[in-house]
């Protein structure tokens, strides 16, 4: 039998009854005469008594704040215009309690034959819960959003950070300090023991003491570092009561909430930060969450940048080892050298100069570059640049100097080449003998603050020129005068990302015309222009200018070393004797200086397997002469022959004794010096 199931009596409900206990009320609205009918269940929804109705819509404005009013009437008459059959829409009333809460209303619109509406018949119904739900679901969604915004602009400004101090910038900066929520930050490294605060917080908060502190002393940074845990303090009262040293001296700045977090890199703590907070009420479990994270991305950047910096300063080490630790004084002339190396890492390269002191007060200006921006650039540079102060210390002429310098880097079984150019100096004539090897020109800096650049014949880099054959480097003499200014530098200064190295040659020149007289900050100026620019290349500067005080009459003094079969060394050696006559006040004898000087040189070479030592000078007296002296190895002494001997070996002893007021020959433990003098007018 089937079995009788007893129903309630008031089964099935009534749909009143279903919609009052669901806080849902109905209306019925007739828009011919403007009378609304609601229900009590209608009327509870706007938190109005049924005798506070009096069946007119206008009759709930208490509970309808004008702005939901005005959208509620403009979307009903956008339906009753559109001809649609319905339509729906949240809405909020202010409850007597005056707090607002969610609504919802949805009507049927009701239209005649014609058309034309006539009645709107619809429900309204408590959508609090509702959206809470929904706010809820939005609110976590838009945390989750704003958390994983926070890491990723953290992350994407501490990728740039190359250096220590530009992991502080990035995190404590204005922009920083917003992402974090944060009103400022701490943050110390773990040195040998002690923690180093590198970051002070904000301005005029620094504690006094705690510079360096001990990993066992009572503060949150080390307690982190210690426990490798973070600690969040929620509240001012846990902080005073957990660290009440540091309390007493920050509690001026009103700190509600702080977070401190160990910073961890391969397992091993490197350093803490702090993260301090006003107006904040403790920290949600997300929070903790998202600052851990953030924590460990702070350590890898910091951790790379510090490694970075200890390449950097290993590199920078190594090469500023490797350049010359003093320059020596030049007679007549003033020297200004600099260096800046690369920006970070081992991105240093073989960038260099040189001062030489050479025989008769002349002086060797270098400045070169290796190719690479590593150690073993470095390692090379310091290498090339001992055998070139080698060579030119030998006396050999500023080509031979060169070329003997390609043949040694290509003969060094490394795959690198160098630029450079070379100055031999005579400040005391001013004549410059210049040689180039791949390297971009000298300026030339002119007594009225003019400047240009100064063509230079030039041959192929070092190391490149021995590997092809072509070690010819074409020697460019120019006359520097008194109070003007030789430039030498490497292309680190000219070079700028993007741009063509003529445009940099250019804004170099215009920086040097408007740049201070004196050499030193000029120099100072120079470089402070490549940092302001950036660039990952680095840079070596050389000034050589000639003073304008001319030499005192008796103390003249020049030297060159002519070997044999170097044409060039004979051509400097000319250019030199030529250089000095005009200098020294005896043009009116010049050709016969140069002759006689030419005579000796000559003759030294052709009769002697060595070297011949020029050597010109100014002797002071009743008379101011002019002296010749060209020293050989030969003990053998020369012989002057008459007309009719045969051959012509000798006769220029001749053209020596007719020229010259006086000459003779002195004998040199080494061999012997022939000499000459020439009374100036």
């Amino acid at each position: 039998m089937p079995t009788t199931v007893s129903l309630p009596d008031d089964w099935p409900a009534h749909p009143d009854r279903s919609l009052s206990l669901n806080r849902m009320g109905s209306f019925d609205w007739d828009l011919v005469t403007g009378l609304m009918h609601m229900d009590e269940a209608a009327l509870d929804v706007f938190d109005t008594n049924p005798d506070e109705y009096d069946g007119r819509p206008e009759s709930l404005s208490p509970r309808v704040p004008a702005a939901e009013s005005a959208r509620l009437d403009a979307m009903v008459s956008s339906a009753l215009k559109s001809e649609v059959d319905s339509y729906g829409a949240y809405f909020r009333i202010r409850c007597r309690d005056g707090r607002l809460r969610w609504t919802h209303t949805q009507g049927r619109v009701m239209r005649g034959p014609d058309g034309r509406p006539h009645r709107i018949i619809g429900i309204v119904r408590d959508a609090t819960e509702e959206l809470s739900h929904s706010a809820e679901r939005l609110g976590l969604d838009e945390e989750r959003r704003r958390q994983t915004s926070v890491v990723e602009s953290t992350t994407a400004a501490l990728a740039h950070a190359r250096t220590v101090q530009d992991v502080i910038d990035a995190l404590g900066d204005a922009h920083g300090l917003e992402r974090l929520g944060s009103m400022g930050m701490v943050m110390g490294l773990v040195e040998a023991g002690r923690i180093h605060l590198v970051a002070e917080g904000p301005e005029g908060s620094f504690v006094p003491g705690t510079r360096y502190t001990r990993i066992d002393e009572q503060y949150p940074m080390s307690e982190v570092v210690r426990s490798l845990q973070p600690r969040f303090l929620d509240s001012a009262e846990e902080f005073a009561q957990d660290y009440p040293a540091l309390w007493t001296k920050i509690s001026y700045m009103q700190i509600s909430a702080a977070a401190y977090l160990p910073l961890i890199a391969q397992a091993r703590p490197i350093g803490a930060i702090g993260l301090l907070y006003q107006d904040k009420d403790g920290f949600t479990q997300e929070e903790r969450n998202l600052l851990v994270a953030l924590g460990s991305s702070i350590a890898q950047s910091l951790q790379r940048a510090m490694l970075l910096e200890q390449e950097h300063d290993l590199a920078e080490g190594l090469q500023q080892a490797m350049l010359p630790r003093r320059i020596p004084a030049v007679p007549g002339g003033e020297i200004a050298v600099r260096y800046r190396s690369a920006r970070m890492g081992q991105d240093i390269g073989g960038d260099w100069y040189d001062v030489i002191p050479l025989p008769g007060g002349r002086v060797g200006a270098v400045i070169g570059d290796v190719q690479g921006h590593d150690t073993h650039a470095a390692a090379v540079m310091g290498q090339l640049r001992i055998v070139l102060r080698a060579y030119a210390a030998e006396g050999h002429s500023p080509g031979t100097v060169m070329a003997r310098a390609s043949v040694f880097l290509h003969e060094l079984d490394t795959e690198r080449f160098a630029t450079c150019t070379y100055v031999e100096a005579d400040l005391s004539t001013g004549v410059l003998q210049v040689v180039r090897a791949g390297h971009i020109d000298p300026l030339l800096r002119t007594r009225d603050g003019d400047c240009h650049r100064l063509p230079v014949g030039g041959g192929m880099p070092l190391g490149l020129s021995a590997e092809f054959g072509r070690l010819e480097y074409p020697v460019t003499t120019v006359e520097l005068d008194p109070g003007e200014t030789l430039l030498l530098c490497t292309d680190g200064l000219v070079e700028h990302p993007g741009a063509d190295l003529d445009d940099g040659i250019h804004l170099l020149t215009s920086h040097i015309r408007n740049g201070p007289a004196d050499l030193q900050l000029l120099a100072d100026r120079l470089c402070e222009i490549v940092t302001e620019r950036g660039g990952d290349d680095d840079m070596a500067l050389l000034l050589l200018r000639r003073r304008p005080a001319p030499a005192p009459p008796g103390g003249g003094r020049l030297q060159q070393h002519v070997a044999p079969g170097d044409p060039e060394a004979l051509v400097a050696a000319r250019h030199m004797i030529g250089a000095a006559v005009r200098a020294w006040g005896a043009r009116e004898r010049a050709d016969e200086i140069e002759l006689v000087a030419d005579e000796l040189i000559v003759n030294a070479l052709m009769h002697t397997d060595g070297p011949a030592i020029v050597t010109l000078r100014i002797l002071a007296g009743h008379q101011r002469r002019l002296r010749v002296e060209v020293a050989d190895r030969s003990s053998a002494l020369p012989r002057r022959r008459e007309a009719g001997d045969s051959g012509v070996s000798g006769r220029g002893l001749m053209l020596v004794d007719r020229l010259a007021d006086v000459w003779g020959v002195e004998p040199r433990g080494s061999g012997k010096c022939v000499w000459c003098e020439f009374v100036m007018g």
